[in-house]
């Protein structure tokens, strides 16, 4: 584009003046914020009645976001919120912690028969970013890119165990503790007491806090290039606390062998992924 078309800015002007916002751009951080703000999703009435847009122009920046993988859209209810596009520079890392978690995900819902998952910090929520179902009727497990909560999850505990304290506050404040379960922790302070075991221990778990008759236990995946962790999950009666260690253990030796994969899986800079 020629200078004349494109004229540089009044440097005279104080900040107050000027005004670079484009309204297209405002719109969409208007919804990204929605959808940071949701805990469950939002709909399309619900962005019509925030932003005042008309309801065909909200569907279709809700639709080119989800094309585009920054929104997810339930297919049963039709909620949006925030999509696997925001891991952004993050997402080949991720890809490759992915296929190489996956079949020691898949041995240890052989061996347990019970669900594996493998899950990363998104802002301040966990996100399941691949679960190996249990093959039993009845079974523990959530969808891949759903979220949870970290204050009530193994997963959250055992990735928020290995964080600043400043930052697991930052995450707590924005996202709330809202009570899951009887059991759920709902004090930061008691939360960060709770971090301390976890790191003593070296596993986390959710003692029926994030489900009410679900058990589960989870390991960091210390080394890898992303905030993550992998835990197995299974309904509570099928899975009582003395076996927790047991489990534990499993994860532990499957962690170093993930995160101590060969060099050969690499970025195309040579930097090793996990």
């Amino acid at each position: 584009m020629s200078p004349d078309r494109n004229p540089e800015p009044d440097d005279a002007a104080s900040p107050e003046d000027r005004d670079y916002s484009l309204r297209a751009v405002d719109r969409v951080c208007a919804i990204l914020d929605l959808l940071q703000q949701s805990v469950d999703g939002i709909s399309l009435n619900t962005v019509v009645e925030a932003t005042g847009m008309p309801k065909s122009s909200a569907y279709r920046y809700l639709w080119t976001l989800e094309q585009h993988r920054y929104v997810e859209r339930d297919e049963e209810t039709g909620l949006c919120r925030l999509g696997l596009g925001f891991l952004g520079m993050q997402s080949r890392h991720l890809e490759l912690l992915r296929e190489c978690a996956r079949p020691w995900l898949e041995k240890l819902r052989d061996d347990f028969g019970e669900t594996a998952n493998l899950g990363v910090l998104d802002s301040d929520r966990i996100i399941y970013v691949d679960i190996v179902e249990s093959r039993r009727g009845v079974r523990l497990s959530a969808s891949r890119g759903d979220r949870d909560p970290l204050h009530s999850t193994a997963l959250g505990k055992a990735i928020a165990a290995h964080l600043a304290e400043d930052r697991i506050r930052d995450v707590l404040a924005r996202s709330g503790m809202p009570r899951r379960c009887t059991n759920t922790i709902t004090s930061i302070d008691d939360y960060l007491t709770e971090l301390a075991s976890v790191r003593g221990l070296g596993y986390a778990v959710d003692n029926l806090e994030n489900e009410a008759d679900g058990r589960c236990v989870a390991v960091p995946l210390l080394g890898a290039s992303i905030p993550a962790a992998i835990s197995l999950s299974a309904p509570a009666a099928r899975f009582p606390a003395k076996d927790v260690g047991k489990a534990a253990k499993a994860l532990l030796e499957v962690a170093a062998r993930i995160v101590n994969r060969p060099r050969a899986h690499t970025d195309n800079g040579g930097n090793d992924i996990v």
